[in-house]
């Protein structure tokens, strides 16, 4: 039988989110395929990283990939330059650039897709999305897909130097139906522990809802920085860089003392902000980001939106829980947000099988530990002191 037929020996594949060895049998199989060798960093508890190719193309529009309508020569029609990966290149802030990535694929008729920004990504407010020929939703891969694939890259705030290799967003894949109930959450709240605070409550009740409430956290300890907004700055950022850039060029931080446990969103600008639940994510189940209720529509929470296995958990439940950084954008209305309202909520799926690596400093994650968090590229202060951060040149965040 073939490596991914209905059965193996006398037992069926299990359904669920393809574990880091899977994803390496795809590899070696030739499901995933590349121009160039995948190395082993690329490859996530649950995902793994997709790579710009040599070539970026820079277009007047975005577009949606339809089966009447091929993505290169929807490029060609809307091309409005053509740009060099080979070397550090410049994507500029407000332009919308179409890339082939270096990976291909060619999936078995039970297994999708679905890709979502890196964390690193997320944080510096670079839009992206997965294009694949002829599917009709950006960031998902049909069942049985074979072909190339395509990112979208809209800087939004930053302009950004890049080049091919660069991974920015990363893809994960799915046998069945992985996602999970209700009930299928509260009972795994009851066998492991999924929230923390800070106050070193013993075991507090998880909040589920369509998924496990989040809230943040808008007053601190102490005098902690409790946000950040994102300055309007020329100045580019290039991603290949760690810890290099000053902070105060690009962020303007907020402390909780000068909050009152409140903020307004100014409609346009990017924050960034933490939950005030330290989130676990147990190493045989990983977790999906969604705002608190996408029809609200006045703003948007975490574009990254991806919580490996082991996330604040680690091998066997070591960790107790770490922050999650909320990506937030207001857009036609100024936002009133208070301490402690909820904003987004945790959607857990299960694993096909347990990862042979979960997420964490053992192979160089950026943020398992992490507090109110900046992008990796930014360099130490006393403000990002406050909250553990650990920034690795090998991370994969």
């Amino acid at each position: 039988m073939g490596l991914f037929s209905q059965t193996e020996g006398p037992e069926r594949r299990k359904a669920g989110i393809l574990p880091s060895q899977e994803i390496r049998e795809l590899i070696r199989n030739g499901k995933i395929r590349s121009r160039t060798d995948i190395s082993d960093d690329q490859i996530q508890p649950a995902s793994i990283d997709l790579r710009l190719g040599d070539v970026a193309y820079r277009v007047q529009a975005s577009f949606l990939p339809s089966k009447k309508s091929l993505i290169g020569p929807r490029i060609r029609e809307l091309q409005l330059e053509q740009i060099d990966l080979g070397q550090p290149a410049l994507l500029r802030a407000g332009n919308v650039y179409i890339v082939p990535l270096l990976e291909g694929l060619a999936l078995p008729p039970d297994m999708s897709g679905k890709a979502n920004p890196k964390s690193t990504t997320g944080r510096l407010d670079i839009f992206t999305r997965l294009m694949a020929e002829a599917s009709a939703t950006f960031e998902e891969v049909p069942q049985g897909y074979s072909g190339d694939l395509y990112v979208e890259i809209f800087p939004r705030t930053f302009s950004i130097i890049v080049r091919a290799g660069t991974k920015l967003n990363q893809l994960r894949f799915f046998r069945g139906e992985p996602e999970s109930d209700d009930e299928t959450l509260r009972k795994l709240s009851q066998r492991r522990q999924l929230i923390y605070y800070e106050d070193g409550e013993d075991r507090p009740k998880a909040t589920i809802n369509a998924g496990l409430r989040l809230s943040i956290d808008l007053a601190g300890e102490g005098n902690a920085v409790v946000a950040y907004r994102a300055r309007k700055t020329k100045a580019p950022i290039e991603l290949a860089k760690i810890g290099t850039y000053d902070v105060a060029e690009f962020w303007k931080p907020f402390e909780s003392r000068n909050l009152k446990a409140s903020l307004v969103l100014d409609p346009g600008d990017f924050y960034l902000l933490a939950s005030r639940e330290k989130v676990a994510v147990p190493p045989d189940w990983a977790a999906e980001m969604e705002s608190y209720d996408p029809s609200i529509g006045e703003f948007t929470v975490h574009y990254a939106g991806f919580f490996d296995p082991g996330f604040g958990y680690g091998a066997s439940g070591e960790i107790k829980g770490t922050k999650a950084v909320l990506e937030v954008r207001a857009h036609e209305v100024p936002i009133f947000l208070e301490d402690r309202q909820e904003v987004g909520r945790l959607k857990y799926h299960k694993m096909a099988e347990r990862p042979d690596k979960v997420y964490g400093q053992g192979i160089g994650s950026s943020y398992q530990q992490q507090g109110l968090a900046l992008s990796k590229q930014f360099k130490e202060t006393a403000a990002t002191r406050q909250s553990p951060h650990v920034a690795m040149p090998t991370a994969p965040g």
